[in-house]
Parts: structure tokens; sequence; C-alpha cells
């Protein structure tokens, strides 16, 4: 399913829905960051995805990053919580969904990077090199975020 990101577009469709999502910042032993390329709008993103039914929302991060990237993780803390209603993202079916996602930090506890339906190449990637990538505003926040030594997690 397609999808396009609105990002403070005064002509963005109206919302209807909001779904528990998440994202998670994990890095390697060399401090860079894991990162997917998705296949539904070819950016990079942290990996992550909506929340099942029956499952607890850090069981959703640890899914999440294991079918998307290939990769085990823990979850250790939170990031932040991204609930930007200027971010709506519009799918093909109609769904257009404000932006809640909740963003986890989790460890590296093995595995190699894969791609999936969802990911088109997985990589491990060094902050420095973040400029050469597309990634979406919203996406380099949580990224950003991610890499600070934060003391409480970001509420926005």
């Amino acid at each position: 399913m397609a999808r396009i990101e609105h990002f403070n577009n005064p002509n963005a469709p109206k919302p209807n829905s909001i779904v528990v999502a998440v994202t998670v910042f994990v890095q390697d032993d060399r401090g860079r960051v894991l990162l997917i390329q998705r296949t539904d709008n070819g950016l990079w993103a942290l990996p992550g995805g909506a929340q099942d039914f029956g499952e607890y929302v850090a069981e959703t991060a640890v899914r999440e990053t294991r079918e998307e990237a290939g990769i085990e993780i823990e979850v250790t803390g939170v990031v932040g919580i991204y609930t930007n209603p200027n971010h709506v993202v519009e799918y093909s079916d109609g769904e257009v969904r404000q932006q809640f996602s909740i963003c986890f930090r989790g460890q590296f506890v093995s595995g190699e990077p894969t791609t999936s339906d969802e990911s088109s190449d997985v990589q491990w990637v060094a902050q420095d090199d973040l400029a050469l990538l597309s990634i979406h505003p919203s996406m380099r926040l949580r990224i950003d975020h991610g890499f600070q030594p934060r003391n409480e997690p970001y509420i926005g």
C-alpha cells in the first residue's frame, strides 16, 4: 500500500484515524543507528509499525524491528512520544492517519540486517552519514533525539 507524508501542509487531507505506532532507535557497538529504507515511500526510517491486538507496546517494538530489519532487540527506554497534528500520513486505501508514535530506545541483542516486504534496504548508519540519506523531517527528529543524551523523553 502506498503512502504520502503530509508535513505542515495546509492542503493535507483531514485525518480519519489515529493508530498506536512505535519506532525503535537502536545502535550497534560502533554507535551506528539501525535504519531501514521503506518500500512504501523509499525514505529511510527507524524500524517500527502499528501495535497489534494482544501485545504490549514494547513487544510491538521488538516484533517490528525483527520483522523489518532482522535484528533482535531488548527495549531499554523511551526516546520520546511524537504526536504532531500537522503530520498526517495518507494511505492509498483512503486512511489518513494523524501521527502518534512512541519511539523506544533498544539494545542490540543479535541478528544481521535483513530486508523484508517493508524494507528494501537495512543498514547500520553512522550519525555523520545521515545527511546523505533521504529521511522525513519527523523521522530525523526522532533519530536526532535518539543520539542525544536526554534525561527525560521528548513529548510533542
